[in-house]
């Protein structure tokens, strides 16, 4: 780096070296607290800079208007301003104006064209990011809740034009959204995502002794997130046994004679299912298909699994609903396929069904399994001000899949299911 910038003596350590060196376009370090992100954003964003001749617009997101006015401005300014002596503040417009290389700085006011520049903002006040179009982006503390899915998508479309790159700094505080499936990504081999990890005491500032304090008083789980970077099983994560690594599987062409049940969800304005396949001779399930659809009648839900699933398997249930939802299976029924009550209707010992598939390992997800698997990795309960876990489920009415599934778990729990299996549960659910 020293050849690039006067760094007047910056010295990064193997944590922030390893984020430099990466190429990914999605460059993500994932850092216990106090692990040197913030601090080396500048030095990230500058090279950036450099590569484009200081032109063009930059993002540089950070997580609440508090960070960004207490830890990243200062530290980008010292930068900019400061050391490198490339960038002018304005404050009225929240933008660091960037230095022509020969004619210096061009803007006169706030307003004025700028040769380039970098635009602050926060991700709790999202509405500024839909006006700018980006060569790259540098998101800092990404993991807040702050940085939903919808700011997400908005940094995307300000960088479609460049197909710029993001850099994305955080220590991890949640398991779950669009940055886990980012990490998801890069597990299974995308070359597009770089996750460099590393924890709190890789900065050389920070006290042994404080991380060995955090590691005697804190759960370990906690721990993990905010001072290790790892992400880690949580106990609110209802389906935290699944794991991608492990129970997902390339998409295959199911044997006719394998048994199948459908599970499905057929509440309100919505209808959701998830399709399973059983292979007896290894007693393992496969989820291979995924349907959710809004604002249809039930006779366009059930022609739909009719022409997918019914009468072309030896075995085919179909499984779903409520204990208060009788009359959605009739108007099923009334439509042509007998959609079966779950043998357990309860929500938590449907759940544990389900759980149970999965660390049992009888269970395998096609891949292009998106929704399900975004549900499963969402499906989580409150955690209360004291970090102990709550009987409630987050959002609870929005995991439709999850209920789907839930429903046919109830049903293919037990180890086996053969057609004498089934006869005799048809006979005792009807």
């Amino acid at each position: 780096m020293a050849e690039l910038y006067d760094e007047r003596g910056l010295n990064p350590h193997p944590g922030q070296w390893a984020w430099w060196e990466s190429n990914a376009r999605f460059s993500i370090a994932l850092a216990g607290t106090q692990g040197g992100k913030t601090s080396f954003f500048p030095w990230l964003i500058a090279r950036e800079i450099k590569n484009w001749h200081n032109e063009g617009d930059f993002l540089a997101v950070t997580a609440s208007y508090d960070l960004f006015r207490l830890k990243f401005l200062p530290a980008m300014r010292e930068v900019f301003e400061g050391i490198l002596g490339i960038g002018r503040y304005w404050a009225s417009s929240r933008v660091i104006e960037l230095m022509h290389p020969q004619r210096g700085f061009l803007a006169k006011h706030a307003d004025d064209p700028m040769h380039g520049r970098i635009i602050l903002r926060s991700a709790s006040s999202p509405g500024g990011l839909e006006s700018a179009t980006a060569k790259a982006a540098f998101l800092d503390e990404a993991g807040q809740a702050d940085f939903t899915l919808a700011v997400w998508e908005a940094i995307l479309r300000r960088l479609s034009l460049s197909r710029g790159r993001v850099w994305i700094g955080t220590t991890i505080y949640e398991v779950t959204g669009w940055l886990r499936n980012l990490y998801s990504r890069w597990q299974n081999g995308d070359n597009d995502v770089a996750i460099i990890q590393f924890p709190s005491t890789l900065n050389p500032a920070f006290p042994l002794e404080e991380m060995e304090r955090a590691r005697r008083e804190m759960q370990s789980w906690r721990f993990s997130m905010f001072y290790e970077g790892q992400y880690t099983k949580i106990p609110s994560m209802i389906y935290g046994d699944y794991d991608p690594q492990t129970h997902d599987c390339e998409p295959f062409e199911i044997p006719l004679d394998w048994p199948r049940v459908v599970g499905v969800d057929p509440s309100g304005g919505h209808c959701a299912s998830i399709s399973l396949a059983f292979d007896k001779s290894v007693d393992l399930w496969y989820a291979y298909r995924e349907y959710l659809e809004l604002g249809k009648s039930t006779r366009e839900h059930v022609e739909f699994h009719r022409q997918q699933e019914e009468g072309k398997w030896k075995v085919v249930e179909f499984v779903g609903g409520g204990p208060s939802e009788d009359q959605e299976r009739r108007d099923w029924l009334d439509n042509g396929l007998l959609l079966l009550k779950p043998p357990i209707v309860e929500i938590e010992p449907g759940i544990d069904r389900g759980v149970s598939l999965f660390r049992e390992r009888r269970i395998c997800l096609f891949r292009n399994l998106s929704g399900f698997k975004k549900d499963l990795q969402n499906y989580r309960r409150e955690i209360n001000q004291d970090g102990e876990v709550t009987d409630k489920i987050v959002n609870k009415d929005q995991f439709h899949y999850c209920d789907a599934f839930r429903a046919a778990a109830s049903l293919i729990s037990q180890p086996a299911m053969d057609e004498a299996t089934d006869k005799a549960l048809r006979e005792y659910l009807a």
